[in-house]
């Protein structure tokens, strides 16, 4: 199967923290490309369509924006 993504990603299994207005909820980054990632959370629910993805173990912060949202997953875009 050939891949059409704008940026190959890469399969990690690492905790993170989805940060806005205050609040907090963990999830985890189950791909990650330079573009853009896949979080797995308990409940995509009451998730903004934008926020900042922190990953201690990478020191990585990045603003993210929403594309689409699965049962416990969503996906995101880099900003």
């Amino acid at each position: 199967m050939e891949e059409h993504r704008a940026a190959p990603r890469h399969r990690i299994f690492k905790a993170g923290t989805i940060e806005f207005g205050g609040g907090a909820i963990d999830c985890t980054v189950k791909n990650i490309s330079e573009i853009g990632a896949a979080l797995e959370v308990v409940s995509p629910l009451y998730i903004p369509d934008r926020f900042t993805l922190f990953v201690p173990k990478d020191h990585l912060k990045r603003r993210c924006r929403i594309i689409w949202r699965r049962e416990k997953r969503i996906g995101v875009r880099f900003e």
